[in-house]
This record gives structure tokens, C-alpha cells and sequence, in this order.
């Protein structure tokens, strides 16, 4: 989703934002705050000695104010005695500063706690602790541990997880409260954006005020108006930064999706990116989208080839049409990385990247007007031509029947390991609007990378599992093991359109349009944790070193984020940053 559909290739998240197109694009970045110059004539000096005027002040009504050399405080014993006149001033001012209090202090706050409901969770005790939001969210919080909402049936606490666990729910949001907002700031979880998608060449921008709740649901409305010189809005939300899942993790959504099952063009998503790339902002994906590896070999070099580019042979042949396998410039995060060089951690021997799980990208199959879900694992380096291994024991298929691979396999910036199902053509909100059930759960081993696996399911039953064998090792391309999601997973949902999914049929389609979330509830294991920063695979302090990857949508790559911004005051230039991204050294290219 990054960076295009699972369909087509698509467009390179690296291009720099002066070589694109003006007019589909956002406004440029934002200037950093000034910070003026102190001119030396501005200097405060202590004033001489010799200016102030030899004069002496004396208050006579007031002994306290004339003190003169020699005088003792004796002649104020007097004050050492307090009549009962002051001694009734001072209770006085006691019983009326406890008045104040009363009035505005105690009686708010037992009206705030008297008044608690479930429903308006801005009452309640906790609000704005973290586990409720400002917009009327109220999940029960245990232990400040788990998230869940009051409105969750209890049959709902606890499922089998594909590998037969019990399986326990961590997080949950029933979207029960109308009018909620995703402004930043507004919930501890999600967050709308306001940026242009312009990596996948998406027709529409992302705008907060296309992300609310309504009639029980969270909807994302599409709307055909003029913004920032494109035509359509709409929203994304993410919980970037504010509520991921690490090691283990099964999310299912109930919701209904847009248009009809004939007409194709909308291009809704639910799906999850590791922490360590935000969607949308490409200086923070470029050399970190979608790798998921740890093997230090030429699987982290630019292209996946040699430093001279001689080979691997499938690296340099086996891409669309005999050419380049990969376009991509290396991951920035390795295994290989120098020790001292910039790398989040835990050390730099382990790799680490911002790898993608799609649990739904909808999409039409013209020919036979039924909708499809493509339900995908974006991974990187490459095997040779995009094939991972797609055996019965490797990645099998619930119902082949209705799930099919997809034949689409990738492109020169990802390859997509991905199945197609067909669904019923009553989920379309301009059909029926009925909710279905859909799924993902995955579970990462990070002592024994060959226990993971993905599994989707699709309206209530399973469709598809790959198990880590199926991306191992690939003696072609010469690379080691594809990793199974060992990054902290943030959530992200959105409504586009774009041509590099599939063919808009604007002529066919109508606005406004929406994609409505019934409610979203995840479960975990014993070994999973609700946390962006954990760790085993620290985020938190790398993100705050180059803050303006993170911050700006408009640096579309690393370098470009960290290059020094310079602006004028009054005419003379300023330094106001110079924080210099780099990818870091590598052992394979040279500490």
C-alpha cells in the first residue's frame, strides 16, 4: 500500500519531490521557525556607579521603611504580639481560601467522577491517561494493560488462534460513539492525515475532516471537491506511533465497503506497517519499506547486486521483461551495519525494516463483475521473478475455489506474496451496505524465525496462510531467509483511488462514497506486547533523532529530510538546522 496496489507496478517512493509533477502533488515543506540574530548594539550594560544620584528616600509614616545605621530592631519588639483583631483577619482569609477551593476544586471534580458514563468517556476516571480520547472513546482498561471497549460482547474476550492457541483480546473499538474526530490530538490511537499520497500517485488527498463516526461506524468518506489542486477527498487513519502490536497479533474488522461490485476505482485498505516507516511520509520508507530481513549478503545492497554490479545473474535478469530484478536503494537498517553508525537498535547486527501486511485492498474483477480482497505480505530482498514459494505445505489455500494467487507477484520496488478471494456483492455500500468479517493474524518467532506465519481470513473464514518456509532462503539471488513481521505492527485504514491499483472508471462511479468499520477488535498471545518501542526492536528514540522524516510528508527521501534548512532574517542568512540523514556504513561497502 506504501508505495502502489498488488496489482501493478508501481511508481518509485524515491523520485524527489522537485522531479514530480506540480499540480497532484501537496504544498511545499513548511519553513522552520526563525531564530533571529542578537545584534551587538543590543547588549544591556550595568549602569556606572557614578550615575545614580546620591539621595536618600525616607517614608515618615512608616518605621518599617527607616531604618537608619546604628538603630536597633528593638523598636519594633512591639510587632512580636498579635492582637486578636489580627488573629481573626488571618482565620478569616483561612476559611475563605477553603471556600475557593470548595467551589473550584471539590464540587467539579465530584461532578466530573459523579457524572462517570460509558458513554462519554470524557468523564470518566482516566480520561486523557491513555486509554481515553478527548472524541467520546471509552475502552475498559485492566491493569492499564489492554484497551478494550465496554461496548465488546464478552464472547468476544477470548478465540483459537490459527496455530489452535487460546487467543486473548487486547484491543478493541466498537465505533458506537457518533461524532468522534481524528484530528491530531483528539484520540490516543488513531490519528487522521493530511497529506497527499503522492508515492502511489493516488487521485485524492488525505484530510482529517473525511475521518469521523457515525450510526456505530468509523467512515471514511470520499467526495468529489476541489483540495490542494486535486480533485477528491478523502481519509486515512493511522495509529502510527501510538498503538502497535510486537510478535503476535490477530485483527479482525467488520465493515462495508464502497461503490458496487461492478464499477471499479475505489481502492480501500486495512492493513499494518512496522513502526519504524510511517505511510505516507517516504523520507521515513526509503531503504526500510518493505524489507523484513537480518542476513548480512547482498540482499541489503542497492539493486540486491554486487557493489560492481556484475550479478547475481537473476538479480540483473529476472524482472519484468529479462531486466533488473529491484530498484530499491538498499536497506537502510542492516545487518551489516558499522558499529557506531546511526541504527535504532537493539544492536547493529540486527536487521530491521518497515515491512507490510495488507489484510484487505479491494478491488473488481470486470470481466466476471464480482469484488475480490487481495490479502498480501509486501516483503524485501527479492526472490528471483517475484515467486515465493506457493506449495500446498508452503502456503495453503482454505477453499481454492474462491482464493486464488494473485498474479501479480511484485515489481522492481516490492514483491508481493498474495492471494485473491472472491466475496459477496453484498458488502458494497451501494448495493446492500452489509458488514462482513475480515481477518489477520500473524505470529512472529524472533528465536526461531521458522515458527512464523501469516493467515487472512474472509468473511468469517479462512482463506489463505504463508508459512515462513515459503520466503526462506533463495540460493538464485543469493539471500538468506525473508522474516515473518518482527517489527512493533501500527494499524492503518484509508480509502483512495489510484490507477496504479486499478483502472479508475470514474464515469461510473459515485460520490460521495464511504468505507464504513463496524468495529475492529485484536487479540494476542502471552508473548505479544501492545507497544511501538519495545525492547527487543526499539523505535521510539530513532524516530525522535530525525524527527523531520517523521513530520513532513513532503521530503520524499532520506537525505532530503536531513539536509540543512536555511532561511533569511532581514537579509542575512541563517543556519536554522543541519541534522544530515544518511544511510549508514556497511561492512559489505565499507566501515
Amino acid at each position: 500500500m506504501p508505495f502502489g496496489g498488488s496489482n501493478n507496478a508501481w511508481s518509485n517512493p524515491s523520485t524527489p519531490s522537485s522531479s514530480r509533477p506540480t499540480s497532484p502533488f501537496g504544498p511545499s515543506a513548511t519553513a522552520l521557525p526563525l531564530l533571529a540574530p542578537i545584534s551587538s548594539s543590543s547588549v544591556l550594560h550595568r549602569r556606572p556607579e557614578s550615575l545614580v544620584p546620591d539621595v536618600e528616600y525616607v517614608v515618615d509614616d512608616d518605621d518599617l521603611h527607616d531604618l537608619r545605621p546604628g538603630e536597633s530592631l528593638d523598636k519594633f519588639q512591639g510587632l512580636k504580639s498579635l492582637t486578636m483583631r489580627s488573629i481573626g483577619d488571618v482565620a478569616t482569609l483561612f476559611f475563605l481560601l477553603l471556600a475557593l477551593v470548595a467551589v473550584f476544586v471539590a464540587a467539579p471534580v465530584v461532578t466530573w467522577y459523579g457524572g462517570t458514563n460509558a458513554g462519554h468517556g470524557g468523564r470518566a476516571s482516566g480520561y486523557n491517561l491513555g486509554g481515553i480520547n478527548g472524541s467520546g472513546q471509552y475502552p475498559a482498561i485492566g491493569n492499564w494493560a489492554t484497551m478494550i471497549d465496554a461496548d465488546t460482547p464478552q464472547s468476544a474476550y477470548q478465540i483459537k488462534g490459527q496455530d489452535g492457541d487460546t487467543w486473548q483480546l487486547v484491543f478493541s473499538d466498537e465505533f458506537n460513539k457518533d461524532g468522534r474526530t481524528f484530528y491530531p490530538g483528539d484520540d490516543p490511537f488513531f490519528e487522521a492525515v493530511d497529506i497527499h499520497y503522492w508515492a502511489t500517485n493516488d487521485f485524492e488527498w488525505y484530510d482529517p475532516s473525511a475521518a469521523t463516526t457515525k450510526d456505530g461506524h468509523l467512515l471514511l468518506t470520499i467526495t468529489q471537491e476541489n483540495i490542494h489542486d486535486l480533485n477528491f477527498k478523502s481519509g486515512m487513519i493511522q495509529s502510527w506511533n501510538k498503538l502497535c502490536f510486537f510478535r503476535n497479533a490477530h485483527i479482525e474488522v467488520s465493515l462495508s465497503l464502497p461503490g458496487v461490485n461492478n464499477v471499479a476505482g475505489f481502492w480501500p485498505g486495512v492493513w499494518t506497517m512496522g513502526n519504524l516507516g510511517r505511510p505516507g511520509y517516504g523520507a521515513s520508507t526509503e531503504g526500510t519499506w518493505p524489507y523484513t530481513y537480518s542476513s548480512c549478503d547482498v540482499g541489503i545492497l542497492p539493486n540486491q547486486t554486487y557493489t560492481n554490479g556484475t550479478g547475481p545473474e537473476a538479480a540483473l535478469t529476472s524482472g519484468a521483461g529479462g531486466t533488473s530484478l529491484s530498484y530499491l536503494p538498499g536497506q537502510r537498517l542492516s545487518a551489516c551495519t558499522c558499529q557506531g553508525e546511526d541504527h535504532p537498535g537493539p544492536s547493529v547486527e540486527v536487521g530491521r525494516g518497515a515491512v507490510e501486511i495488507d489484510m484487505i485492498e479491494a478491488q473488481i474483477l470486470i470481466d466476471q463483475q464480482v469484488g475480490q480482497v487481495s490479502q498480501s505480505f509486501q516483503l524485501a530482498p527479492f526472490d528471483d521473478f517475484y515467486h515465493f514459494q506457493n506449495t500446498s505445505t508452503d502456503a495453503p489455500r482454505n477453499d481454492e475455489t474462491i482464493t486464488t494467487f494473485n498474479t501479480y507477484t511484485g515489481g522492481v520496488l516490492q514483491q508481493a506474496a498474495s492471494a485473491l478471494t472472491t466475496i459477496d456483492s453484498a458488502v458494497y455500500h451501494d448495493t446492500s451496505g452489509e458488514f462482513r468479517q475480515f481477518s489477520v493474524e500473524w505470529s512472529a518467532d524472533l528465536d526461531n524465525h521458522k515458527d512464523g506465519y501469516i493467515s487472512w481470513g474472509s468473511q468469517g473464514k479462512e482463506s489463505w496462510t504463508l508459512h515462513q518456509s515459503a520466503i526462506g532462503a533463495n540460493k538464485n539471488v543469493e539471500i538468506g531467509p525473508r522474516l515473518i513481521a518482527e517489527e512493533p505492527m501500527a494499524l492503518i485504514f484509508n480509502l483512495g483511488m489510484s490507477n496504479n491499483f486499478e483502472n479508475v472508471d470514474f464515469s461510473h462511479m459515485t460520490f460521495p462514497n464511504y468505507l464504513r468499520i463496524d468495529y475492529i477488535r485484536i487479540w494476542q498471545k502471552s508473548t505479544g506486547s501492545i507497544t511501538c518501542d519495545p525492547p527487543e526492536r526499539p523505535t521510539k528514540d530513532y524516530i525522535n533523532r530525525h524527527e523531520n522524516a517523521y513530520t513532513n510528508a513532503n521530503y520524499s527521501t532520506w537525505e532530503a529530510a536531513g539536509e540543512p534548512s536555511r532561511a533569511r532574517f532581514k537579509g542575512v542568512p541563517m543556519l536554522i538546522a543541519s541534522i544530515g540523514y544518511k544511510f549508514p556504513k556497511n561492512s559489505l561497502t565499507g566501515c
